[in-house]
């Protein structure tokens, strides 16, 4: 019976309805159309119903039902009216949890029953659901029938289509999922599709390719003036300087007219352009050899693998009588592909003219169709025969020598000047300084008295430089006229001493033909330099060419004995063909590193490889060819000089610890002498071997210095503290071997202190604000007189007063040839000095009171005279503490009192010691 009925909300419904009670053996059907099956694999069945209570009907208890079945019956087509109850499998018996009364009509409420079974496996085309009454009033409101699926989805740029899935609930269904449009797989994207239709377990992604970025889930092009070069979940990047890209998509940015992109240049760089023409060409020429000399471009091209080729051509006496010059002229190192911007030319033709067009090149020189520009210079060999006469010393005092000379005989050429170069011939032309004068003489001054100095001499004419005299050798006078003089080197006047000619100032002379000749056979070795690793494009040339490659099986690592910030830090032992294991230790680069840390990481090996001295550490070699990157070097057993120092405190004597210093000041000094500047001297970075042994360490830092005035020189590595850093490198960036020298002052005073922080807990401002003021670290306990003068030498303001390295390791020499020069301590003389220059007059005050007045400080009198200082001498043995003590508590006036103390005790050490020079 089909019937109409209102439900709660008093909304029509319509509703299949039986209530035959009355009778018993009711078996009444209701048969459904025939549904298509579609993808389901299970079917789910929600039927909703009410259902009358019997206990509600009068006189039915017998054959009255409260439940009713449920059927159901697959096949591959409809069976249009035909229906037999027998081919039907039963799902389950339906009940009510509600049925209503005859109140509940009354008052016209309908109590609604929801029901789910489920149906399946089901696998033929279609199926019928059949409902049997067995005597129940029973309304049936609905029948939904439906399957559940995994609907279609996006993830990580990955379509996943419908999915049915398994009829057995603990399986999942893979589905792999497609890329979206402009994307590709990363890896396979899956997921998994579970029973209730919910997709779980997302694996791989798809990215973006080249030339497309993600938004909002889908891949967009980029725009133009951006592009993609690879495929990945990244951004579009703007266009690199000097290219564009004027349409969507684009995986490159093309180079603007005049630039270009060289083969090996990734899609990232900037388009470069060829570089201009060198610079300031120089030549220098003597009888055997021009060298050429130039600046580099102006402009590079915004590259840094510049290159240069000098083209040769000989030219007659008219314009345009060129032709390219023979093989017989030979360039050293060779003519094309010039690193260095300086070039040697030998065997050349006497009386001749030469023009070298000089042509800068970088990586993309080749791919410009324009011609290269050049620089050039015309050198005509004839001004390299002459020479000017001997340089002749016309009188010398303590700190000057007049020298005089004959002029050239160059009737073709015009003299613009003479260059006289000279240094101490101690100092073996490490440094020199250099003069200019348009006479034939020349007075030199600001000379040290009693010093022998060498000297040479070299013309400038209107067509360039002629080569340098011979060296002459003069010295300074003391109380006597002393003078010593010899050509080039003693050796050669014994060698050829028959071509001696004496004079009455013993004077040692050559035949000018003579000694040319000579001159050109002698050896001029080259002073080895440091060359900067970052100057190479490929970082990783530098590192074989400084570093040996290490077999990695060679190397046995033992134990783990610190940590860096690229690494571990490991000890072990290498085992080299024919020779015993030595004991390394081995710098490792952790995993994950991108390729700038690795760059960083290697940058130590490529400086470190470039010396050569007992007293810096020695580089074995590094491994680059495999995992793990390894630095390996020579270990040192008793670890950083510091720590050491800490653990030893007391246990050395000063001649010891003279002798670690000298070590030191050695290394550094072969470091200054490559032209390295260390600019983290400190004694963390002095490593300490069995032998007491102390080598240099650390190098490769790239240090900023930041604006915080607290704080310190951020480097790769840490931090470097300003305490010790000399006061221009903190204020105005200036790194240079006087810098080291002001460092390695702050070493000597943590070496004699046996490891003491300096300035101790002062806050970098202080330090800083008390250096500007003149303030200076005091001699520690038990230290020498002496050794504390060398500090406040390195410690001087003016930065070309402290001592070279060289001169440190000559005067720590002498106080190891002299111990008794040792023996005087800071302690028993009762005096700082502040500065071991030259003492200015200090007034000889009568009484405290003047003193103080001089200072500005007659404020303290009473506190002074109370505390019972009463006198200079009793002043002068103040120190910080006591003036805190008689109540001067701001830090201004202490930092003051305390400089004039300092200046008090440096006049009574001048008076005692008249001073100790380095």
């Amino acid at each position: 019976l089909i019937t109409y009925k209102m439900d709660e909300h008093n909304r029509p419904i319509h509703t299949f309805q039986v209530c035959n009670v009355m009778e018993p053996n009711q078996n009444n059907w209701l048969r459904s159309n025939w549904i298509f099956r579609q993808a389901a694999q299970k079917v789910y069945v929600e039927l909703r119903f009410t259902l009358r209570d019997c206990n509600s009907i009068p006189w039915v208890s017998g054959t009255c039902k409260e439940t009713f079945n449920l059927f159901y019956h697959e096949t591959d087509e409809s069976h249009g009216g035909a229906f037999k109850p027998a081919q039907y499998t039963k799902i389950d018996t339906i009940a009510a949890d509600e049925s209503f009364t005859q109140m509940d009509l009354g008052d016209r409420i309908l109590k609604l029953n929801t029901e789910v079974r489920e149906v399946g496996p089901v696998s033929r085309k279609g199926f019928y659901l059949a409902f049997q009454d067995i005597g129940a009033c029973i309304a049936l409101v609905s029948v939904r029938v439906y399957y559940k699926k995994c609907p279609f989805t996006l993830r990580n740029l990955a379509s996943f289509p419908d999915t049915v899935p398994r009829v057995d609930s603990s399986s999942l269904v893979e589905v792999r999922g497609a890329c979206v449009d402009h994307a590709e797989e990363r890896d396979t994207p899956k997921l998994y599709c579970g029973a209730d239709g919910d997709w779980l377990v997302p694996l791989g992604k798809c990215v973006c390719s080249m030339g497309y970025e993600e938004i909002d889930g889908a891949c967009a092009a980029c725009k133009p003036g951006f592009y993609k070069a690879f495929a990945g979940n990244i951004k579009c990047s703007k266009c690199p300087p000097h290219s564009y890209s004027y349409g969507e998509g684009a995986i490159l940015c093309h180079c603007e007219k005049g630039f270009y992109r060289a083969e090996k240049d990734p899609p990232t760089m900037a388009c470069t352009r060829p570089p201009s023409p060198p610079r300031n060409v120089l030549f220098h020429l003597n009888d055997t050899c021009l060298l050429l000399e130039w600046s580099p471009p102006s402009d590079t091209g915004g590259r840094r693998d510049l290159t240069y080729n000098v083209l040769c051509k000989r030219c007659g006496p008219q314009p345009g009588q060129c032709q390219l010059c023979g093989e017989e002229l030979r360039f050293v190192p060779r003519p094309q592909g010039l690193t260095n911007s300086t070039v040697t030319v030998m065997d050349f033709s006497a009386r001749a003219n030469y023009t070298f067009e000089i042509e800068s090149l970088n990586g993309v020189s080749e791919m410009s169709h324009f011609p290269r520009p050049f620089t050039a210079i015309t050198v005509s060999t004839d001004q390299g025969a002459f020479m000017v006469g001997m340089l002749k010393k016309d009188w010398a005092s303590q700190n000057s020598i007049a020298l005089s000379w004959l002029e050239p005989d160059l009737p073709s050429l015009n003299v613009v000047d003479y260059e006289i170069k000279y240094y101490e011939k101690e100092h073996e032309e490490l440094s020199y300084s250099s003069t200019r004068t348009k006479a034939p003489s020349v007075i030199i001054t600001g000379l040290k008295p009693s010093t022998c100095y060498v000297f040479s001499l070299r013309t400038r004419t209107s067509a360039g430089h002629s080569a340098y005299s011979p060296k002459y050798e003069y010295e300074t006078t003391d109380d006597s006229d002393f003078v010593c003089l010899c050509v080039t080197s003693s050796f050669v006047c014994l060698l050829y001493s028959p071509l001696l000619i004496s004079d009455p100032d013993r004077h040692c002379l050559f035949s000018r033909r003579v000694l040319s000749s000579v001159l050109s056979a002698l050896p001029y070795p080259g002073v080895k330099t440091y060359v900067d690793p970052d100057t190479y494009e490929d970082p990783a040339q530098a590192v074989h060419e400084f570093a040996k490659e290490i077999d990695p099986t060679r190397i046995r690592i033992e134990r783990v004995i610190g940590a860096g910030e690229f690494g571990e830090v490991c000890s072990g032992r290498l085992r080299t063909p024919g020779k015993r294991e030595t004991a390394v230790a081995i710098k490792t680069l952790k995993g994950g590193y991108v390729e700038r840390q690795r760059r960083d990481f290697l940058r130590e090996a490529s400086i470190m490889g470039q010396f050569d001295h007992p007293n810096i550490i020695r580089l074995e070699g590094v491994v680059t060819k495999s995992r793990p990157v390894m630095i390996v070097v020579e270990y040192m057993e008793n670890g950083s000089l510091d720590s050491f120092l800490r653990n030893h405190d007391g246990h050395f004597t000063v001649i010891q610890l003279v002798g670690m210093l000298r070590g030191i000041a050695s290394g550094m000094k072969y470091l200054s002498d490559m032209g390295y500047v260390h600019r983290d001297l400190a004694a963390r970075n002095i490593l300490v071997n069995s032998n007491l042994v102390c080598k240099v360490s650390d190098f490769g830092l790239s240090r900023v210095l930041e604006d915080d005035p607290e704080a310190a020189y951020t480097t790769t590595g840490g931090k470097i503290p300003i305490r010790w850093t000399a006061p221009e490198a903190i204020s105005y960036r200036k790194f240079s071997s006087a810098s080291d020298a002001w460092s390695y002052g702050i070493v000597m005073w943590e070496v004699m202190s046996y490891g003491e922080r300096p300035y101790w807990e002062m806050s970098n401002q202080d330090v800083i604000l008390s250096i500007e003021e003149g303030y200076r670290l005091p001699a520690p306990m038990g230290c020498p007189v002496a050794l504390h003068q060398l500090m406040l030498h390195c410690w001087q303001k003016e930065r070309s007063q402290r001592p070279k390295f060289i001169d440190m390791v000559s005067f720590l020499d002498k106080l190891i040839r002299n111990p008794s020069s040792l023996l005087a301590l800071v302690e028993d003389m009762q005096c700082l000095p502040d500065s071991p220059g030259e003492v200015v007059d200090y007034p000889m005050f009568i009484s405290i009171g003047d003193w103080l007045d001089s200072i500005k400080m007659s404020q303290y009198k009473n506190s002074f005279v109370a505390a019972g200082f009463s006198t200079l001498d009793s002043v002068a043995q103040m120190t910080i503490e006591d003036v805190r003590r008689i109540g001067v508590v701001l830090i201004g006036h202490q930092r003051r009192i305390v400089s004039s103390i300092q200046t008090l005790r440096l006049q009574l050490l001048h008076e005692q010691e008249k001073g100790f020079h380095v």
